[in-house]
């Protein structure tokens, strides 16, 4: 008992001497942000049935996978709006995609960091609609950015355009900074990958790799929506809404493509996208599908181009962190993978993200720290992306201000009695693409509690444990009078923690 007990502490100092190690050496960070990528896509969640993303599975298998990551709003800008500055979206004011910029000039991680004595860069997707403000350099693509040869917005004001794929082109960009920045100062480099976002067109080297499998139908791909108003009324069925040119590239004539997707590829890339899809729209119109097998149809096509994008993504990623190890930066380079949101598969019959639903809110990340974060470890706790910011800060040895409404996620992983969060908040408000209703509510270990407004006016609650599809709306049901009051308690807790006043007057007056 004595020897177990000795090998313990001894095991926890030398946890924290590395930390202290750590501390004393600023790590250089590295955050790459993806678009829509799904963590049923990626191998390190079990997606290996789907594919295998072996450069992303490095940093988790390297570091740490955090099984319970979730967003507190499924929708691009905001979701970048909130990991900057470690606040909600009502707090940061950028609500939505439709309605929303970045104020640019409010206080961000980064600022903080470039404070304490970091050299700061964007490269990438940035979606935020006015330009970065607190990066010493930054070249972004502008608004959704193009799959092939991407313009960028530089610095100066002027736009250039590079020829390429965008995910090598964007790694291209981040290894060119990483040359030329000052070697004497720790960095923050962030990289925002434009994949896996709705076009979904994958590198010409991948297109087709998944053309001999077929995917299996997810069990609620032909849901029916019942007791769930605000499932039934969107507009994001992979059946019904998905468009046959711009989403599956389903042309009738491949020489007069007007989608400016197309039209901006080189002549060599424009003959590989006609091979490839040419025949595939050839025999589709040789079979004359109709309704569910043509729906069923509709998902295969989504499913090959929107994984052979994200092989595409993972291939680049893989190039930037043997950049890493070729430099000897590893050893002192805290490296984050996320994913802007969550992303539907096909579940409820969908693609797309904002609803609060496990597929959507729910979030891949993973993080590798040498020295501090013990190679091969996995979270259950619950985090968000609200919490990298104090994360970095807490890294880097740089004070976290005080509003920020995240919490480091570090003593989760290196401490043994560190206690997480026992339920999770979101607040999702665009009220225009793909009909889905405004939303907030609260998610616990076991149940779900959701608050639908403007569009659809419900409530739909979830025992997660029974059923974890979420097709079961318990709400108003016999016997759940006690749970359902609970939680709307704990709900009203967290609307107060996190001063959402929108929500309250919603509750206020319903």
């Amino acid at each position: 008992m004595k020897k177990h007990l000795f090998l313990l502490m001894a095991g926890l100092v030398l946890s924290l001497a590395a930390h202290a190690q750590q501390k004393g050496r600023q790590p250089n960070i590295l955050i790459i942000v993806s678009d829509d990528h799904a963590y049923q896509a990626i191998s390190a969640y079990g997606g290996d049935k789907l594919m295998e993303t072996p450069n992303i599975d490095r940093i988790a298998g390297e570091g740490a996978l955090f099984n319970k990551a979730y967003v507190t709003n499924s929708i691009c800008g905001p979701s970048r709006a909130v990991i900057l500055t470690g606040k909600y979206s009502h707090k940061n004011g950028f609500r939505d995609n439709e309605n929303s910029s970045f104020d640019g000039s409010q206080n961000t991680f980064v600022k903080e960091l470039r404070k304490g004595g970091y050299q700061t860069a964007w490269v990438g997707k940035w979606h935020l609609e006015t330009d970065p403000q607190g990066f010493d350099y930054w070249q972004i693509l502008p608004g959704q950015g193009h799959y092939y040869n991407p313009d960028f917005l530089m610095m100066d004001g002027s736009r250039k355009r590079i020829e390429g794929y965008v995910a090598n082109v964007t790694a291209d960009v981040a290894e060119e900074w990483l040359e030329r920045r000052d070697k004497e100062k720790p960095f923050c480099l962030v990289i925002g990958h434009k994949a896996t976002h709705r076009t979904w067109i994958p590198d010409t080297a991948d297109m087709g790799m998944f053309d001999e499998v077929t995917f299996p139908i997810p069990e609620t791909f032909h849901d029916g929506y019942e007791n769930r108003e605000a499932a039934r009324v969107q507009e994001m069925s992979v059946a019904r809404d998905l468009i046959m040119g711009y989403d599956l590239k389903m042309f009738p004539d491949y020489d007069s493509i007007r989608d400016g997707n197309i039209t901006r590829m080189n002549a060599a890339q424009r003959a590989k996208f006609k091979a490839y899809y040419k025949p595939i729209y050839e025999d589709l119109q040789a079979r004359n599908l109709t309704g569910k097998e043509l729906g069923e149809w509709k998902f295969q096509r989504y499913m090959r181009d929107y994984l052979a994008t994200a092989a595409s993504m993972d291939r680049s990623i893989g190039r930037t962190l043997d950049y890493l190890d070729r430099n000897r930066l590893t050893g002192n380079t805290i490296v984050i993978y996320v994913s802007d949101q969550g992303f539907f598969l096909g579940e409820h019959g969908w693609f797309d993200k904002r609803f609060m639903y496990e597929e959507s809110f729910r979030t891949p990340m993973m993080m590798r720290y040498p020295g501090v974060v013990k190679p091969g470890t996995v979270s259950d706790d619950f985090v968000m992306n609200l919490d990298i910011a104090p994360t970095m800060l807490d890294a880097a040895g740089v004070a976290i201000p005080p509003d920020m409404q995240g919490e480091s996620m570090l003593p989760l992983l290196t401490e043994r009695n560190a206690k997480g969060r026992d339920a999770m908040y979101y607040h999702y408000y665009e009220n225009g693409e793909h009909a889905v209703s405004p939303h907030f509510g609260i998610k616990t270990k076991r149940y779900k509690l959701i608050r639908f407004y403007k569009r659809v006016e419900s409530w739909e609650l979830y025992d997660l444990q029974k059923d974890p599809r979420e097709l079961d709306n318990l709400y108003g049901k016999k016997g759940y009078e006690k749970l359902t009051a609970n939680l709307k308690k704990q709900l009203d807790g967290l609307i107060s923690r996190y001063e959402d006043g929108d929500a309250r007057q919603i509750l206020l007056h319903q």
